[in-house]
């Protein structure tokens, strides 16, 4: 039985932030954590990454409570551990200490060997007007398309 693909997005991070780079990072869970995933019931709004001894961390990531999940189940917002690599972590870390880069988390979805995966951006943030104009883009780009559909 094939399992439908799981990919959970963070839609606000291309509108708020101007991605510059992005990486691959695992993630440490419990039992009923990836089961949750595997469902789908998990959510990246207003989440981000920081480091805490040399180790990167996600905070605010909800993932729900498993139905089934008795005394042993997780809390839903948690800090959880991310797995990089030390030269990545390495490049992170000095990204970050420049100032206004922060590291968000874009797409959380589960591999082929059926390992949760999470793919993070060092980012910067927008100012209003370029949100503005990113949303005129947005609307061209809509608008082109409605033009070669007739």
């Amino acid at each position: 039985m094939k399992q439908a693909a799981i990919n959970i997005k963070n839609k606000r991070a291309t509108f708020d932030y101007e991605l510059v780079e992005t990486f691959t990072a695992g993630i440490v869970l419990t039992g009923t954590e990836i089961k949750s995933i595997r469902l789908g019931k998990a959510s990246l709004v207003d989440t981000y990454c920081f480091f805490e001894r040399g180790e990167l961390w996600v905070r605010n990531m909800h993932i729900a409570e498993y139905f089934y999940g008795t005394y042993n189940n997780h809390s839903a917002r948690r800090d959880r551990k991310l797995l990089l690599n030390r030269n990545e972590l390495r490049k992170l870390s000095r990204l970050t200490k420049e100032t206004g880069f922060t590291i968000i988390p874009i797409r959380l979805f589960i591999n082929e060997k059926g390992l949760a995966k999470i793919v993070i951006a060092v980012a910067r943030g927008k100012k209003q007007y370029d949100k503005r104009q990113s949303l005129k883009e947005k609307e061209d780009k809509r608008s082109m398309d409605r033009m070669f559909k007739k």
